[in-house]
């Protein structure tokens, strides 16, 4: 027996201890392995039943692969899943309605009669009974709200909204529409009755200016730009500013057109990427075939435009910003004290012009890219549509512009200093700086500095929604197939003797700061990792039993994959 005792010691400096990996870095090593939420959120779980209160982890439910690896592929997955199942339909979506109920209509009578009741009491000079009146009616506004109602209910004070009439005649350079009534069908015909083919259409904006192309090459040996403009000094910095702001209406504006050029209800599903110059450009999914000719007329003859007061000079630069003035409860100029007019006002100005152009007219580019994809029910040619559409989804917009070329970066924070005079909505501070008080401001508005998302260098004015969906295109939402993927699971369990505990009755809140009972995150990471290593087996073990005989060995290799 070998005696240890007079052995020496090795003792650890405290950089060689500091650089040993803690508990918290191994389980997220861990989790990133067994597809594990790594930054779980822990919740309070009470059952009121039995009284026992538990801690259980929560997926932080990010959409971003470099954030939580495992939640952004469910997301992911998710999105191919609404995407495959609206694509793939061959039936029109019902949307289904729940009748009044009794309390709805009695609440709604009530409130009808203390409305009329109010409006006596005002003309009669009453205000006791009218504030009395006012909290009852409240209270039943909050009664029908809990009871599932959709709508804005009119208000007891209503202010007369001054509608303003812009002209709708369309412009003389922009080409005609073709316009046919639109019906409420949303599915195409079916070719020799059975194929129902679909559509890849991708949208771009404009050129701003001449793009380098002498990047690297690609698979097909193309060569590929790197985004940086030719010439900066003449690169639009400004129109690409404002596009890419009101980009989101002007693909509203383009199904619009398309649904009026066809005749029915266009359903689409649309992810908005950038490309390299750092403009938006759209990858729209269509169930339905239509003429290419039609798409690029449809495409040539969308604009938008933005009624918005004139925003070409700032009135306010550097230090010589507008003040906030307490006793007048607005915005004054910094030199002569000044009220500035406000967002209505600088619109009631431009109802006065005769012959008013908008501030800004956003359009598609030239370059349209319109494909047909054939069988869409089935075939490698949907699946690989819907891989190529959602490719990106899981990176955010930093890592998709994410550059190595120095000029490149140049022009990404040219691009965003321009984003940051470019006002992105009526509520925006930068209206401050042309002379104008926004919407909703009040002291804690810095004049120029709007949080939008519009404003960051991460997004370079993209919005925030990277995919929209019609409402119409599958008929869910996305946690109804989120719920249709966990009843689908629950049934399979079932049907070989496994079955789950219902825990509708469970009380699940957030833990409030200051639990001592609140458990360490690396612990809930361990404990996920342990039943996710569970319902793999039983799931697994459901899918084996549930397949034919002859087909373990293909389910249990595409289980693995």
């Amino acid at each position: 027996m070998t005696d240890t005792t007079d052995q020496p010691v090795t003792r650890q400096t405290a950089a060689e201890r500091r650089a040993m990996p803690n508990l918290f870095e191994i389980a997220q090593a861990a989790a990133e392995q067994y597809d594990v939420c790594k930054r779980p959120i822990p919740m309070r779980v009470e059952d009121p039943k039995t009284g026992t209160v538990t801690y259980e982890a929560s997926p932080c439910k990010s959409t971003i692969e470099s954030v939580c690896p495992a939640c952004a592929k469910k997301a992911r997955y998710l999105r191919m899943t609404q995407c495959r199942e609206g694509w793939h339909i061959d039936t029109e979506p019902v949307a289904l309605k729940r009748e009044p109920s009794d309390v709805q209509t009695e609440l709604l009578t009530a409130r009808a009669d203390l409305v009329t009741q109010y409006q006596a009491a005002n003309d009669d000079g009453d205000e006791d009974l009218a504030a009395a009146i006012r909290e009852i009616v409240m209270d039943l506004d909050r009664e029908l709200r809990e009871s599932g109602l959709r709508g804005r209910l009119p208000a007891l004070d209503p202010k007369p909204a001054k509608r303003r009439a812009r002209s709708t005649r369309r412009r003389q350079d922009i080409p005609a529409l073709p316009r046919k009534k639109v019906t409420r069908n949303t599915i195409g015909d079916a070719y020799a009755g059975k194929y129902r083919p679909g559509m890849l259409v991708t949208l771009t904006m404009p050129s701003y200016g001449a793009i380098n192309r002498d990047g690297a090459k690609d698979s097909d040996g193309k060569t590929c730009s790197d985004g940086s403009p030719r010439c900066p000094e003449d690169y639009d910095y400004t129109a690409a500013a404002r596009d890419t702001v009101h980009f989101s209406a002007l693909f509203d504006r383009w199904i619009q057109n398309l649904r009026r050029a066809v005749g029915y209800d266009v359903q689409y599903f649309a992810v908005v990427e950038p490309q390299k110059r750092g403009a938006p450009h759209l990858h729209v999914l269509l169930r339905t075939n239509i003429p290419r000719e039609l798409i690029r007329l449809v495409t040539a003859a969308t604009y938008h435009q933005v009624w918005w007061p004139h925003f070409d000079q700032p009135v306010y630069t550097g230090d010589q910003m507008p003040v906030w003035d307490a006793k007048s409860m607005t915005f004054v100029d910094p030199r002569t004290r000044r009220p500035l007019p406000g967002w209505d006002e600088a619109l009631d100005v431009l109802d006065t012009v005769d012959d008013l152009e908008p501030a800004h007219t956003v359009r598609f580019g030239v370059q349209v890219d319109p494909r047909q994809i054939k069988g869409v029910i089935a075939g490698d040619q949907a699946n690989k549509a819907i891989g190529y559409v959602t490719k990106y989804l899981t990176k955010s917009i930093d890592e998709v512009l994410n550059t190595d070329s120095r000029r490149t970066a140049v022009h990404y924070d040219r691009l965003h200093t321009e984003l940051q005079h470019t006002p992105c909505s009526p509520r925006c501070a930068v209206w401050l700086e042309y002379g104008i008080v926004p919407k909703g401001a009040s002291d804690k508005t810095v004049p120029g500095r709007c949080k939008g998302k519009a404003h960051r260098r991460a997004t370079l004015g993209l919005p925030g929604r990277r995919v929209l969906v019609s409402r119409r295109w599958s008929g869910k939402t996305l946690p109804d197939h989120k719920a249709d993927r966990v009843e689908f699971v629950r049934q399979l369990l079932a049907s070989v003797g496994i079955h789950k505990p219902d825990t509708a009755h469970l009380k699940v809140t957030p833990v409030e700061p200051g639990d001592k009972e609140r458990p360490l995150r690396e612990h809930l990471i361990m404990g996920a990792i342990a039943k996710r290593t569970t319902w793999r087996a039983e799931y697994l073990r459901a899918q084996l039993a549930a397949e034919p005989p002859g087909q373990e060995e293909t389910s249990a290799t595409q289980q693995a994959a």
